[in-house]
């Protein structure tokens, strides 16, 4: 079992197994875990907990740092073990028990999860579960491959359970950087001045008088899925690859550029890899998630040094990085959410965020969570940190998709909002590159039009806007025909019209 992964010997006779750390739950318990987007996460009480949850009738409050990787959402979503869920997951199956009110789900900026359980805006964590790679002689706790909120829990919950993940190498430590704010209204200013600028311990500080368990896991991180970039990731990382060489030129930027921040997924990584075809150097990233392309750019020598909440990458970029962990831990850092998410910092710091939307219109509010208005897809995530707070807000996402171009992603008006117009600097789709600095809502519709519209949309959209400039006002809209877009889909499986099919 590697007993000499816990250093304190006060945790050594708590060592259990995952089962009955399950047995410590009870219904309508509000429980924290590490992980954030599938990296970090319980790997072994969860699923317990789910296999108890199946043959009675208990669910909990579930607080995450983002999703969790695996089966294990599934897994206690089919076992009704889920009572409310917070505050991001991707998981297909926990998704349709969101949709059907089954589950609550609270959609929360990543920023903030940690504020509101300290600020008692939650219910109390009555159980924290932890991965760790190994403790430390004063009994606290090394990290693994996020660190999310972790550190909040372990502060704030009655009891803690410790995974310690056995698969994860000893050596990988000294890379984590946890501090917790203080409190309102006499908090510290985060002094984060450059990406690699460290203010916190390499440990997660854990009282031993609440640790209630110690259960060894060996499993790995659920891996990202390896999927090739398209024409269209390819169009739209190549848009904004020339946008970003004339901002070079111009002399807005250098051609180190300022941080970077994506969002997860095909587009972000297809975005983060085109870098490598530009002329820039010195790159640097202050983000939530490190992905494999963040490692090519690093391997490339492009970029330097990159700050994030957690590792999610693919398995082959996964055993690489454990086989060559010391060519890596002086260039990656991890920190708690509520520090890589950070408005003072990512404001400070002038990062470049790029995330994806689901939908966004002509007057550049974007829709990164629901589908059709209604229907939950992942959640906001920390786009919304970033978004609010960037040196440049960018949204990238396909203008089309479904068979024969049946969903447009660029609409009269979004089903729903999660970022304002105020917040968005710059849309790219495959087609083109709307740049709405200092544009007035009819100027940006324009830009958005003449860019962003796939041709079998663009003259129904078009359309749209003349006649509702002829209406008058300052943000021109056609209330009765805002959303035909989404009904038409809901009605009949497209959101073309009979004249807009006929003249595609």
């Amino acid at each position: 079992m590697q007993i000499d992964r816990i250093k304190y010997q006060g945790y050594k006779s708590k060592i259990i197994t995952a089962q009955q750390a399950a047995a410590m739950f009870k219904d309508k318990m509000t429980v924290g875990t590490s992980g954030f987007t599938k990296a970090g996460d319980s790997k072994a009480v969860l699923p317990a907990f789910a296999t108890r949850a199946a043959n009675e009738d208990i669910a909990i409050t579930l607080i995450t740092g983002a999703s969790l990787g695996h089966t294990t959402d599934s897994d206690l979503a089919r076992a009704d073990a889920l009572y409310k869920r917070m505050p991001f997951q991707v998981d297909s199956v926990l998704r349709e028990k969101i949709n059907n009110g089954s589950v609550f789900f609270i959609d929360q900026h990543l920023s903030e999860t940690a504020e509101l359980l300290n600020n008692k805006h939650l219910p109390p964590l009555d159980i924290a579960i932890i991965e760790a790679s190994q403790i430390d002689s004063n009994g606290n706790i090394i990290p693994t491959t996020s660190i999310g909120n972790s550190a909040t829990f372990a502060k704030l919950a009655h009891k803690i359970i410790i995974e310690i993940n056995v698969s994860i190498p000893i050596n990988f430590k000294e890379i984590h950087d946890i501090v917790i704010p203080g409190e309102y209204p006499v908090r510290d200013i985060l002094p984060i001045t450059s990406v690699n600028t460290r203010i916190g311990k390499e440990y997660i500080r854990i009282d031993p008088k609440k640790v209630a368990g110690i259960v060894f896991t060996e499993l790995p991180d659920s891996p990202a899925q390896e999927t090739s970039s398209d024409d269209k990731t390819e169009a739209i990382a190549n848009h904004l690859i020339t946008f970003f060489e004339s901002e070079v030129k111009s002399g807005r930027l250098t051609e180190s550029l300022l941080p970077l921040q994506a969002g997860i997924g095909k587009i972000a990584n297809a975005v983060l890899s085109s870098f490598t075809k530009g002329n820039f150097k010195h790159l640097t990233m202050y983000s939530e998630v490190l992905q494999d392309s963040t490692f090519e750019l690093i391997d490339s020598g492009i970029m330097d040094f990159a700050s994030a909440s957690s590792i999610t990458v693919s398995k082959s970029c996964y055993d690489h990085l454990m086989a060559n962990f010391e060519n890596y831990k002086d260039k990656i850092i991890l920190r708690p959410q509520n520090i890589s998410n950070a408005p003072e910092v990512i404001r400070r710091l002038g990062v470049i965020a790029i995330n994806t939307a689901i939908e966004f219109d002509i007057y550049g509010n974007v829709n990164s969570t629901h589908i059709t208005g209604s229907k939950m897809m992942n959640g906001i995530g920390g786009s919304g940190d970033f978004a609010r707070n960037a040196y440049l807000s960018i949204f990238v996402c396909p203008s089309v998709s479904k068979t024969d171009n049946a969903i447009s992603h660029v609409l009269p008006m979004v089903s729903h909002v999660d970022h304002t117009e105020h917040d968005v600097d710059i849309l790219v789709t495959e087609n083109g590159l709307a740049d709405l600095r200092g544009l007035a809502p009819r100027e940006r519709a324009l830009q958005i039009i003449n860019n962003c519209v796939h041709p079998d949309y663009r003259e129904a959209i078009q359309s749209y806007y003349d006649r509702a400039c002829e209406r008058g006002g300052h943000t021109p809209h056609l209330l009765e025909e805002a959303f035909s877009w989404h009904l038409n889909y809901v009605n009949n499986g497209t959101m073309k019209t009979l004249s807009t099919a006929e003249n595609s």
